[in-house]
């Protein structure tokens, strides 16, 4: 199986409450989670030659590729089940046009939906999805 590893804002409300939708929607429990906070997320990202300090936004990361902003909402919805999958077809939207929209949420997620002090604690049954 391939790696599928979801790397978000451990300290954000919406983040959050993204990754807990995500879970409830992986039945197949195709994705691991890290916070891009934490040693192992920023291990993750160096590997690939990014920063954490310059990221603001879901980071996806698969074997062969990653993924950021909308792009890696849009591959992960993909992989969800229900009708979630279909959100996938507004990859047909230019890359610049869905991220602008994207960063305007991202650049307001705090304001918004609140941040917290620290990153959040994954619950007992969904604790193996998460990277130490």
């Amino acid at each position: 199986m391939s790696t599928q590893i979801i790397l978000f804002d451990g300290v954000c409300n919406l983040c959050e409450h993204s990754v807990q939708f995500i879970i409830k929607h992986d039945r197949h429990a195709l994705f691991s989670f890290a916070s891009l906070q934490s040693d192992i997320g920023e291990q993750l990202l160096e590997e690939r030659g990014l920063s954490a300090q310059r990221i603001q936004s879901v980071v996806y990361l698969t074997d062969n590729h990653v993924y950021t902003s909308s792009t890696a909402a849009l591959k992960i919805a993909r992989h969800l089940d229900g009708g979630w999958k279909w959100f996938y077809f507004l990859i047909i939207i230019p890359k610049p046009i869905r991220d602008f929209f994207y960063r305007f949420i991202a650049k307001n997620r705090y304001k918004w939906f609140g941040k917290k002090d620290s990153c959040m604690l994954p619950n007992p049954q969904n604790k193996k999805r998460f990277l130490n």
